[in-house]
């Protein structure tokens, strides 16, 4: 990763009644629910912690999450945006960042294209 990549933790935690509401980072706005989100050292409500590019909840998908050039985005999208890609060894097709792949020495393959030389067997 770059140096302006950062990779964060995402904590669901849960309010305690007794305690000052807490703001949210997203919309500014008192933390009323039961659970909030917090995550780049600021809180959020679960709906306001979302990917910038496909607006899925980032405490839905992981406990991780990506931020660069002021996006903060989910692994997938972050990698598909920033991510290094690579050419298959059997096809030569370009293997996006985000796809999963097989490895075998220095050598990376599709899914799909992983099969034995000699008997063409996935």
């Amino acid at each position: 990763f770059l140096s302006s990549d950062c990779i964060s933790g995402i904590q669901m935690l849960s309010v305690q009644p007794d305690t000052k509401p807490k703001g949210c980072a997203g919309c500014n706005r008192k933390i009323k629910d039961r659970y909030l989100l917090k995550a780049l050292d600021k809180y959020w409500h679960e709906d306001c912690l979302k990917c910038a590019c496909c607006d899925c909840r980032l405490g839905e998908v992981g406990s991780t999450l990506y931020t660069k050039a002021n996006l903060i985005l989910c692994r997938r999208d972050y990698l598909r945006l920033f991510g290094v890609t690579g050419n298959c060894a059997a096809c030569s097709k370009l293997i996006p960042a985000f796809e999963m792949v097989m490895r075998a020495k220095d050598n990376v393959y599709h899914l799909d294209c992983f099969a034995c030389q000699l008997c063409n067997q996935r």
